[in-house]
């Protein structure tokens, strides 16, 4: 018997399992893998969740592992800079005015080790059913069984937990996929000029470019009904198109995948809890998607933490529906509206840009939304 068991060792599960677990809760951590998922997805790092990591003692060895960027940039395909963000404007608001460029793998090690002797991770533990009870839920998993006083579903958008609960997952597939490929080029020397996260307009092919600390990202829309195989053969030709090197680009790996925009219907049912990707899915421009999960795990599991200590449970279906009003609000609005925007030809919106950088008060409030700042305040 546990008190919380958690589904997933991601970045949203293991940050779940150390917020209870420095809260003094016995946590067990079931993945479905045998070992952390090495697949590097999301990078990007929001001031907000700097905070959050800053408190549960792990953001020092982030930093060290990640790159640290200042500012970003709008740009235009085939031409040059429309406007440059520099995010020291928020010094008044966190200790962390900027972004952290770290892949999601380099994370969920740091949260591993930092997790104390009152939480497990068992690993080749696949979720295959839950059943709940008034005053538990028993975990059926590849391993045998698990109960639990209260289940953690973070397992990701084919969530087994949020199947069980019979929750659906509303909402739409976007109209492309998006071609993601890590390469090894120094693409400040191709591009010069460009931030280290640079979003770049053009109606026929958007992109972005995005610097980690080991590759250059460059995310392709791609139109759906081809075959993946050929968009991928495909993909040395389209990154001459971006930057004619003289020679083929170095692709370490690339990836191709369909993006929705889903939310459940509810966060809590009774015994469980949804966080993260198994609660509300979003397409990846602006980073929020990650970084909300994040968000919805301290929040959560905090709450969690606070019921667990005898508070009334009025606290937690607060927060389960703070959460879920911020999926749909600030996460889904924000990052659909990115997509709209980088497939446009409005100049009106550069315009805008123009005028937002060039007036650090403008820029200040525009950087707070974007970053989830201020959707967890008005969550408070």
């Amino acid at each position: 018997m546990t008190t919380v068991a958690i589904a997933g060792a991601g970045p949203v599960g293991l940050t779940a399992a150390l917020t209870l677990a420095r809260r003094g809760v016995d946590v067990t951590v079931l993945e479905a893998g045998a070992e952390l998922a090495t697949e590097s997805r999301a990078s990007t790092f929001h001031p907000p969740t700097l905070e959050m990591l800053d408190e549960l003692g792990v953001v020092d060895a982030l930093l060290s592992r990640g790159i640290v960027a200042e500012t970003f940039q709008y740009r235009e395909r085939g031409g040059g800079e429309i406007a440059t963000l520099n995010m020291a404007v928020l010094a008044p608001d966190t200790v962390f005015p900027y972004r952290v460029q770290c892949e999601q793998n380099k994370l969920t090690p740091i949260l591993l080790d930092a997790l104390p002797g009152s939480a497990e991770v068992r690993f080749d533990h696949r979720v295959e059913g839950v059943r709940s009870r008034a005053n538990g839920v028993t975990v059926a998993t590849s391993a045998g069984a698990v109960h639990a006083d209260w289940l953690i579903g973070a397992d990701g958008a084919h969530s087994m937990v949020r199947r069980a609960t019979g929750a659906s997952f509303e909402g739409n597939t976007y109209p492309e996929r998006f071609l993601v490929a890590s390469v090894e080029e120094d693409l400040t020397a191709a591009l010069p000029g460009i931030a280290p996260i640079n979003y770049v307009f053009d109606p026929a092919e958007w992109l972005v470019l995005l610097r980690t600390p080991d590759h250059w990202r460059v995310l392709l829309p791609t139109p759906d009904g081809s075959a993946d195989d050929l968009e991928l053969s495909r993909l040395p030709e389209r990154l001459t198109g971006v930057a004619d090197l003289g020679r083929p680009w170095r692709i370490a790996h690339a990836s191709l995948y369909r993006v929705h925009q889903r939310v459940a219907p509810r966060f809590r049912d009774g015994r469980v809890l949804l966080m993260g990707d198994a609660a509300h899915v979003n397409n990846p421009l602006g980073g929020l998607g990650m970084n909300s999960g994040i968000h919805d795990a301290v929040r959560m599991a905090g709450a969690l933490a606070d019921v667990i200590a005898g508070a009334p449970q009025e606290i937690l279906d607060r927060a389960a529906a703070l959460r879920r009003t911020v999926a749909i609000e600030h996460v889904q609005r924000a990052s659909h509206a990115n997509w709209s925007r980088l497939r446009g030809h409005d100049d009106g919106y550069r315009d805008q840009l123009r005028a937002l950088a060039a007036d650090p008060v403008a820029t200040r409030a525009h950087l707070r939304r974007a970053c989830l700042m201020d959707s967890l305040e008005r969550a408070s």
